[in-house]
C-alpha cells in the first residue's frame, strides 16, 4: 500500500520499492503458471524439466508444461533478486538485466537444479581473491548459460552416478571459476559493442569443455523441442506485463518519461551503459515495455511462435532495455537479420532463426555509433554466424548468439572504425 501511495503521489521510491517492483515479474508469471496448469501437474513438470537434457533448444513448455516453466523461472528469478537484495546492492541496470536473463533462460535451459555448481564456482573465484561476491554475482548469474553442460553430465551412462555427481562439481565449479577473468579479457576484443559479453566468454569455455568431450567419445545429439499454436494466449500475456511497465514509468514521471525516453534513445547503447543510473528506473521500465512489445510484435508479424525459447529471447532484449538497447539500435539489427532470411537458405519464422533475430540485437551498440547501414550488415552477418557456430559446442551454450555476436563484432568493429577514421582525415584535409 505504501509502494502504491508513493506512486500515486509520485514520491521518491525506496531501495525496497524498486526491488518489491522488479519482483513483480516473475510473481506475474508464477500467477500466470497457476492459471494455466493444476498444482500437482506443476510438480510433475519440473521433476520432468529436471531430468530432461537442456541444451538448445529445450523448450521447457513443451517439458513440463506451461506452469510448471513459469514456475521454474519464476521462482529461479525470485531466488536471483533475494541473493542481490541480501548483498545491499541498488538496482542498477545491470540487476535489472541479469534477472530478466535468469528468468528468460529459465524457459528454456536454466532450471533450480543445474544453475548451483557454477554459481558457486563464482564464489569460490571472489573468495581466492579475497573480494566481495558481489562484485562478481552478476557474472555469475550471466554464466548460467553453461547449466546445460551440468545436466547433461548428470546423464552420462556409463559413468556411475558417483562418479558423475564428482564430475559435475568439477566441471561445474571449474566453469564458474574461470568466467569472471575470462569475461573481463574477451570484453576487450569486441571493445563493448557486443553486449553479451559473458555469452561470448561461455562459447569459449563451452567449445574447450565439448572438445575435451568429443575426445573421449562423448558427443551430444541434436535437439529441438518446440512449441506451436499459443500466439494468442501469450500475446495476451505479455502485453498485459509490458504494457503494465510503460504505464508504471508514466504513472512515477507524468510527461517527463517522455523527454527522459527521447534521451534514451539517443544513446549508443556500448556495453557499460546503465539507464537507470542515467535516466532512472522509470524511464527504463518504460523503454523495457516499448521494446518488449516491440519484439513480442516483430515475432507475430513474421510468423514466428511464442514459446518457451522465444519468450525467453524477448526477455533478452527486456533485460538488455536497461543496459544499452532501445528502439532506435536495435531495430536495424533486426532488420538485418530479416533480409538476410530473404536471400539465404532458411525462413525467418523457423526456430533457430527467430532466436537469431532477437538475440542478434546484442550487437545494437554497433547500430547506436555507427548508424542504420551498419547496423543492418551487422544484422545480415550475425544471423549466418549465429547459425553456424553452436555446432562446435553442441548447444551447450544458451547464451549462442552472445558469442556469434561476439565473433561479428570482433570483425566489424575495426573495420567501422578504419572507415570512420579515414572519412574524418578527408574532411580534415589530411594527407593519407
Amino acid at each position: 500500500m505504501k509502494l502504491l501511495t508513493r506512486i500515486r503521489r509520485k514520491e521518491p521510491l525506496t531501495r525496497k520499492d524498486h526491488y518489491i517492483l522488479l519482483s513483480m515479474i516473475p510473481l506475474y508469471f508464477i500467477a500466470v503458471g497457476l492459471v494455466l496448469q493444476p498444482v500437482d501437474e506443476i510438480f510433475a513438470g519440473i521433476i520432468r524439466i529436471f531430468e530432461e537434457p537442456d541444451f538448445l533448444i529445450t523448450d521447457y513448455f513443451v517439458i513440463g508444461g506451461f506452469g510448471a516453466a513459469f514456475f521454474n523461472a519464476g521462482i529461479i528469478t525470485l531466488i536471483s533478486i533475494a541473493i542481490v537484495y541480501i548483498l545491499g546492492k541498488d538496482v542498477s541496470g545491470h540487476t535489472i538485466t541479469s534477472v530478466c536473463l535468469m528468468f528468460g533462460f529459465s524457459l528454456f535451459g536454466k532450471n533450480l537444479l543445474n544453475i548451483w555448481l557454477i554459481l558457486f564456482g563464482v564464489f569460490l573465484y571472489s573468495k581466492y581473491h579475497k573480494e566481495s561476491i558481489s562484485r562478481y554475482i552478476y557474472i555469475g548469474y550471466y554464466g548460467t548459460s553453461l547449466s546445460p553442460i551440468i545436466t547433461e553430465v548428470m546423464q552420462i551412462e556409463p559413468l556411475p552416478t558417483p562418479a558423475r555427481f564428482i564430475l559435475c562439481a568439477l566441471v561445474g565449479i571449474s566453469i564458474g571459476f574461470v568466467l569472471p577473468p575470462l569475461a573481463t579479457h574477451v570484453h576487450n576484443a569486441h571493445q563493448g559493442y557486443s553486449l553479451y559479453n559473458v555469452g561470448f566468454a561461455s562459447g569459449i569455455i563451452a567449445t574447450v569443455i565439448i572438445s575435451l568431450f568429443k575426445s573421449f567419445g562423448f558427443e551430444p545429439a541434436s535437439r529441438l523441442i518446440w512449441s506451436e499454436g499459443n500466439n494468442l494466449l501469450f500475446f495476451g500475456v505479455l502485453s498485459v506485463l509490458f504494457g503494465g511497465m510503460i504505464l508504471v514509468g508514466i504513472l512515477i514521471r507524468g510527461r517527463e518519461i517522455f523527454g527522459a525516453y527521447r534521451q534514451i534513445l539517443k544513446c549508443t547503447g556500448i556495453s557499460g551503459t546503465d539507464y537507470a543510473k542515467e535516466f532512472g528506473c522509470s524511464a527504463t521500465a518504460f523503454n523495457m515495455g516499448i521494446n518488449g512489445l516491440f519484439a513480442t510484435l516483430f515475432v507475430i508479424a513474421v510468423g514466428g511462435d511464442l514459446n518457451g525459447p522465444t519468450i525467453g529471447s524477448i526477455f533478452t532484449i527486456v533485460g538488455f532495455s536497461a543496459t544499452g538497447k532501445h528502439l532506435r539500435n536495435i531495430t536495424p539489427i533486426m532488420l538485418g537479420v530479416l533480409i538476410g532470411s530473404m536471400t539465404k537458405e532458411w525462413d525467418i519464422y523457423q526456430p533457430s532463426p527467430i532466436l537469431a533475430l532477437l538475440l542478434s540485437t546484442t550487437l545494437a551498440p554497433i547500430a547506436g555509433e555507427f548508424g542504420i547501414i551498419a547496423g543492418i550488415i551487422a544484422g545480415y552477418l550475425h544471423s549466418s554466424v549465429a547459425l553456424n557456430v553452436g555446432i562446435v559446442y553442441g548447444g551447450m551454450n544458451l547464451y549462442n548468439n552472445g558469442f556469434a555476436g561476439g565473433i561479428v563484432a570482433i570483425f566489424m568493429v575495426p573495420v567501422l572504425q578504419s572507415v570512420r577514421d579515414r572519412i574524418a582525415r578527408a574532411r580534415s584535409h589530411l594527407s593519407l
